[in-house]
Order: structure tokens, then sequence, then C-alpha cells
């Protein structure tokens, strides 16, 4: 791909004398079980060139356009060609380079529905193209959890006809190199069309466009189980050295193991068939490739105009929650960059609780990867955290109650992209409290907190999920009390306090809201060192 279609840094895709990181036998591999597509894509596109003027299939009727900013309308067409776009009052002239073209409209005000129409040799009309808020929901199975499947999902289904709100699925596609187009279709929200649909995304978008009253585009881009950095470019992985050596370098061993693995599976299955016996083993997974979902379902997506991002994705990346730290920002970076919009809006969701709830204090991945999430919202601009304490299941990793998710993140949007503002001209409180600060007084820590809105509040009894230790790093359970907005904790047990964690665990138990009626943010104070901390 060129820079005339994607107007980004040709180190976007590496260079082409680098053309993968499979070795050839894993991509052969790959090939036949056709899992990888990227040069069967990069073909197709080649073909199209030769062709008709066409565009990818993100522009289809019923598409929905960002207001406000610039939109790249591109495409494919005989070298040379003549085009012109128009839509609304706007008309725009190019030549196709090298089978490729692109042109921007001028920024546009919400409305719709209008045509837009592409002219070269041949002639194309989008009807029903609708202008206002296009939002991209991208990460593993919580965010790909269907609406069917949701808590007490069925009048919200039967009511969920919107012209004003649009859906477009983006196939799975694990891809060895960057594609240029997927094959979908953008489709208005309806008791039909929106039951396999994301659920989290669902109900962020109908909550956003009920804000709003504005058009709401909602492009769904995700895969269960992945790991941040298949979401991630080759070139934004291949910049950091530690990602090239912990992450790209590692993958040839990971791919080999699973190879010795499944022979032997496979081996031992037939074995017990011989035999009569029952098998029960399940087959090995094959690992992850770095950047594989970012070529085949971001990279196609890529300029198409948007507001910003939300982000449900960090379960396969909680045993390296340190790295994540770095990653999880990287990531937002990487997009940004690539998409060549700014700082756009990036709105993540905590990690839900999961897994038994356990009677004393104690050291958790899941805790250090909240702690990670709530880490990129203080490095980055323009990123927000919708926290769900209260919406776990300690039993299932896919809580069903995903409409406080949606409705969190939609008031995060709200805030942060839109600036939205209460009577007398006060921003909008989007979050629960977050820990700010912390003052030692003899063996009491005070704490300090932004976003406590109408004032902070214990949900339903005394405060819990407090704990306090001293140098020996020994956590105990710890008396909270809650004076102008500040949070004193103490415990007998600890008379020289250093630092505090709350809701510190897999299945966090805290009760700290605001007023406002949003939980306030797991977090520590200690600088302890943390499990999935590489030892010095």
């Amino acid at each position: 791909m060129s820079n005339l279609f994607h107007p980004r840094p040709a180190a976007l895709y590496g260079s082409r004398a680098r053309t993968s990181l499979l070795p050839t036998f894993i991509r052969a591999h790959f090939n036949r079980l056709g899992l990888i597509a990227g040069l069967g894509w990069l073909l197709l596109g080649a073909l199209g060139a030769r062709a008709d003027v066409r565009l990818p299939a993100l522009f289809t009727e019923g598409m929905v356009l960002q207001r406000d900013i610039p939109v790249p309308i591109w495409g494919w067409a005989n070298d040379g060609e003549k085009i012109t776009v128009k839509f609304r009052n706007q008309q725009h002239r190019t030549v196709a380079h090298h089978g490729k073209w692109m042109i921007r409209l001028e920024p546009l005000t919400a409305g719709g529905p209008n045509h837009l129409i592409i002219v070269g040799k041949n002639r194309i009309v989008f009807a029903n193209v609708l202008v206002g808020e296009v939002w991209l929901a991208s990460g593993q199975s919580n965010m790909e959890f269907p609406l069917k499947r949701s808590f007490e999902v069925s009048a919200d289904i039967a009511a969920a006809a919107n012209p004003n709100l649009r859906l477009f699925t983006v196939p799975k596609l694990k891809a060895e190199l960057p594609v240029d187009d997927v094959k979908a279709a953008w489709e208005e929200c309806n008791p039909q069309t929106v039951p396999d649909f994301s659920a989290v995304a669902y109900y962020f978008g109908r909550d956003l466009q009920r804000a709003l009253r504005v058009p709401v585009g909602l492009i769904h881009s995700s895969w269960g189980g992945s790991p941040a950095e298949v979401w991630m470019s080759e070139a934004a992985l291949a910049a950091n050295p530690d990602y090239q050596r912990d992450i790209v370098d590692a993958y040839p061993a990971a791919w080999h193991r699973y190879m010795r693995e499944l022979q032997a599976w496979q081996q031992a299955k037939a074995q017990a068939a011989r035999e009569g016996q029952t098998f029960n083993r399940y087959q090995p997974f094959a690992p992850w490739r770095p950047s594989e979902l970012y070529n085949g379902m971001i990279a196609p997506l890529i300029p198409y105009a948007i507001r910003g991002v939300i982000w449900y994705q960090g379960e396969s990346n909680a045993g390296r929650a340190w790295e994540y730290r770095t990653l999880f920002p990287d990531l937002i970076r990487n997009w940004r960059r690539d998409w060549g919009e700014g700082n756009f809006t990036f709105l993540a969701v905590q990690l839900a609780p999961f897994m038994r709830i356990r009677p004393e204090p104690g050291d958790s991945a899941w805790a250090e990867l909240r702690d990670a999430q709530l880490h990129a919202t203080q490095v980055l601009p323009n990123v927000g955290l919708a926290v769900i304490t209260d919406v776990g299941d300690e039993m299932d990793i896919h809580p069903t109650k995903k409409a406080p998710v949606g409705a969190r993140l939609a008031l995060a949007a709200r805030g942060i992209a839109y600036h939205e503002r209460t009577y007398p001209l006060q921003p909008i409180i989007y979050s629960g409290p977050v820990c700010r600060g912390q003052k030692i007084e003899g063996n009491k820590i005070i704490l300090s907190f932004e976003s406590v809105g109408e004032g902070l509040v214990p949900r339903g009894g005394e405060l819990k999920g407090f704990a306090i230790a001293g140098a020996d790093r020994k956590f105990v359970w710890a008396k909270a009390e809650i004076h102008d907005n500040k949070v004193i904790v103490s415990s007998p047990q600890v008379a020289n306090p250093v630092g505090v964690r709350y809701d510190w665990a897999d299945y966090p138990i805290g009760n700290l809201w605001n007023k406002n009626g949003l939980p306030a943010s797991p977090f520590r104070t200690d600088r302890f060192p943390l499990t999935t901390q590489p030892k010095p």
C-alpha cells in the first residue's frame, strides 16, 4: 500500500524486504488452514486497481460519516482515471495514481440522509448516508459478547429499532500483512440486526445517540482471547526493544512449542482411538502472532474518520500486567499516529471482577492489570476509563450485565470527547473517585481524590475494601472513614503505615462511590514491587 492511499508514514508497514514475522513453514501451515489472508487481499486490491472505480466496504449505503472534521474518501481505479466525488454541496476531483485515489470532504454538519456519488468511468451512488458520530469498538471477548446473551435483554432488543444508529461488524481475519478491505456492510440498528452485535458497543451507541441527538455509527472489530500485541502494528512493536525481544522474537519458539504439543496430542488421540479409549484432552491452542489482528481488522479501517475508540481488553495480558503499563499506552499511540487525526478519544473498560473472593488482602495479577489501565489515563491525554467493579461475576469471566458498561463509556465520551457541561457550565462528572495522593499522619493515612462530584459516599454500609501496610509490605484489612471528601485509613496492626491499597483483588469488594453514582477505581499508593514486574 502506498502513502497516497493511506497518508501515514511508510514505516507503518515495515520494510517490504521484511515481509513477515512468520518463518516460511509457518506461513505455509496457516495458508493451508485459510487463516492468513494478507497476500490474497493485497492481490485482490491490485486486481481491483485495473477495474472500474470502487471503494472499500466501509463505504456502503447506510454508512455514517464523521461530522466536524475532514472526511477521507478513497478507493481504487485505473491508473490516471479522473474521479469526482459529490456530497451535499461539495464536489472534489482527483486522479488515480498507481491504481489508488483519495479526496477529503470538508468538515460536515450532522444530519442526513444524503447521497454520496462517485464518478469515474463508472458511477456509484450510495444512498441513505448519515453524518454524525463514528466510534470504533475493539478488544477481546467481553467486547465481542453479543447483545442476545446479555442480562434481561428481551425488552432492549425489542426496542432497538433506531434509524439514526448504524452498525458495521468487521469480519474476523488473521492476516500476515496489512489488508486494504473487508467483506461487510453497514446495517441499520433494529431487532433483526442487533442481537449478534457487540452488547457493550450497542449500549454505548444507544446511550450516546440519545444524549447527542445526532446519528451514531459503530464499527465493531474484536476477537475473543486476543492479547493487546496482536492489535498493534509490526512497526509499533519493533520500535520498542523490549517488545521486540519479549513478544516478536519470542513468537517462533512459542510456535515450535505449539507444534510439538499438537503432534503429541494428535498421537495420543490416535492411540486412544486404536485402543477404543475415551479421549478427553483439549487440543492445544495456537499462539497469537503479533500484529495479525491489526493487519486483518484495523489496517483496512484506516483512515476512515472516527471520533474515538472504546476498548474492552486486558484479560489475556493479566499475567504480563507490568508490561501492559507501557504496551497499552503504546497501542493507543500506535492507532492515533496511524489514523492521523491527532489525540482522538480512547475509552477503556477496566477489568470486571472475576474469580473467587478471598478473605484476606493479597497479590493479584488482575489488580495489577487494572492499575496499568488506570495508568494509561494518567500518562496520555483524552483517555478515559469505565470502572465496573459492581458488575462482575465470581464464576464467569464474561459477566452478562453489559448495559452499565456501555452507559459508563457513553458518559465518559460525553465528558472527554464532547466536553459536555451542566448548569451553570460545570463539566459533567463522568468518572468515579480517583485517588490522587496520600498524607501520612502518625498511624493514619489520609487519601485525597478527584472526581468526587457531589461527594464521597460508602455504598451500602461502612467502607470496605481498604488494606494498609507498613514497610514490611504485609497488607491487612483497614478501617476507613470519609471526612471532608477524604478517606482516613488505619489499622491497630500497623503502627507506621506507608501505603494503602483499595479493591486490590481478582474480585474486589470495595464500596467507595461518589454521590453521582459512579464507583471508585481500584488503586494503590505503595511502590512495592508487583508480582508481574520483572525481577532486578
